[in-house]
């Protein structure tokens, strides 16, 4: 591919050269790799990936650690800072910022968001900065990292104006969601920008009939004062990520599901709003409705009166067949880009929010 001419600097920062100064990288050792990580991230510590001044974009960034290790995942705390802020405009667990959802590594391919083989994270939104950037992680679990690779590509020089959008990210988490409660996967933001993705990791809490489906919910986008209603709704959960009738494990470069566990009841799915940017002048709340699908019978063995049961399209009375409230643990990550300031976020979930009930964690009675 060509490109034309420009004055743009290309510059990486990697655990050696943090601040990407110009002729600075792989010196240790004599260039013989003497100090491409950083080592021994020990619990509480905090360490600063990329500090540098502007004008300039964030290209790509690409992390790893060693696998295995779902406490990790959602306990590596990656946060961003844009023109000197002390508010971060993103601030996200590691696993789900790079896509899969409930501490799990998982092979993800996407365009701007990847697990490659479920080990090599990277992200491909362009992130500009103004005056400068700073992009920090702590170790927020209570076991040591013993490496955490990664470089972090970016330009200087860059021409920015007035209506830039910066980068956003922002992870939730709410275990159990209460019945007749739509999960907010955004809300709070003020400005003008566009929302441009999610990651969205469901554990269903009633798995007695694996027949029934949980994924009824429809997606909302409220727009600029919009309160009962929004402007935007879809049509069901999976029909949001681009499938129908239920879901597969599927990958696509927009949308898709990486992890479908029926038996265990975990869920996680995505979905990039690349073609299709949801655009706001001075706020947006998104949210999923917490509905579901099958036999009335089976459902009120678990939600009793609370499920409020309607007959679902397309089906007779006598079917049984209905959609139902229900009650679910659910995360999200949020991706958009706004003007500046960042609004404050909501508190982080505590580790012990956090850790509850991740996939293949050991340690599931520990953390409930």
């Amino acid at each position: 591919m060509i490109y034309d001419i420009c004055e743009l600097r290309s510059r990486a920062a990697t655990a050696e050269n943090p601040g990407g100064e110009k002729g600075a990288g792989g010196k240790s050792r004599n260039g013989r790799k003497g100090n491409p990580c950083i080592e021994h991230f020990l619990p509480g510590g905090r360490a600063v990936l990329l500090n540098t001044e502007g004008p300039g974009m964030i290209r790509h960034i690409w992390v790893t650690v060693p696998p295995g290790n779902p406490l990790h995942m959602r306990n590596i705390i990656l946060r961003a800072y844009w023109n000197g802020q002390t508010t971060p405009s993103v601030e996200c667990p590691l696993g789900d910022f790079f896509g899969v959802s409930h501490g799990a590594q998982r092979p993800l391919l996407t365009q701007y968001i990847s697990m490659q083989e479920g080990k090599g994270f990277n992200c491909s939104f362009p992130m500009p900065f103004s005056h400068s950037a700073r992009i920090e992680i702590e170790n927020d679990s209570e076991i040591e990292v013993e490496l955490v690779f990664y470089q972090i590509d970016y330009t200087l020089g860059d021409s920015l104006g007035e209506n830039t959008g910066y980068f956003h990210a922002q992870f939730r988490r709410q275990n159990p969601c209460p019945i007749h409660t739509d999960y907010t996967i955004l809300d709070g933001v003020s400005g003008k920008g566009h929302f441009v993705g999610a990651v969205l990791g469901v554990r269903n809490l009633y798995t007695a009939h694996l027949a029934e489906w949980w994924g009824e919910g429809e997606v909302k986008f409220y727009l600029d004062g919009d309160k009962d209603w929004p402007t935007v709704c879809g049509t069901g959960t999976e029909d949001y990520i681009g499938s129908g009738w239920g879901t597969q494990e599927t990958i696509t470069p927009h949308q898709g599901a990486c992890i479908i566990d029926d038996d265990k009841g975990y869920y996680s799915f995505y979905r990039f709003h690349i073609m299709d940017p949801v655009y706001f002048s001075r706020d947006i709340r998104v949210t999923i409705q917490q509905l579901g699908a099958g036999k009335e019978n089976w459902a009120r063995e678990f939600y009793g009166d609370a499920g409020g049961y309607y007959r679902a399209v397309g089906t007779k009375e006598e079917d049984g067949f209905c959609i139902f409230e229900r009650s679910d643990d659910y995360a999200s990550v949020a991706y958009w880009y706004q003007t500046l300031p960042t609004t404050p976020f909501p508190p982080l979930p505590s580790r012990k929010m956090r850790s509850a009930y991740l996939m293949d964690d050991k340690n599931k009675e520990e953390t409930k």
